[in-house]
């Protein structure tokens, strides 16, 4: 019965994780990050309305 010739597997193993660490840096290398958030200034968005500037009359309903 013939033995396992192990002698190969290190190289094979060593150009596997070489191969695939490579791979995983242009992969990751190719996601942009978004950027750093800034502190917005926030402006209150004031929306006139019809009846802001004239009275207007509320009707109670019917008791």
């Amino acid at each position: 019965m013939p033995q396992l010739d192990t002698s190969t597997w290190f190289i094979n193993i060593l150009s596997m994780l070489l191969t695939l660490y490579i791979i995983f840096q242009l992969k990751i290398s190719k996601f942009s990050y978004p950027s750093d958030p800034q502190p917005h200034t926030l402006k209150p968005m004031m929306k006139s309305s019809p009846w802001e500037t004239k009275w207007t009359k509320i009707y109670l309903p019917h008791l």
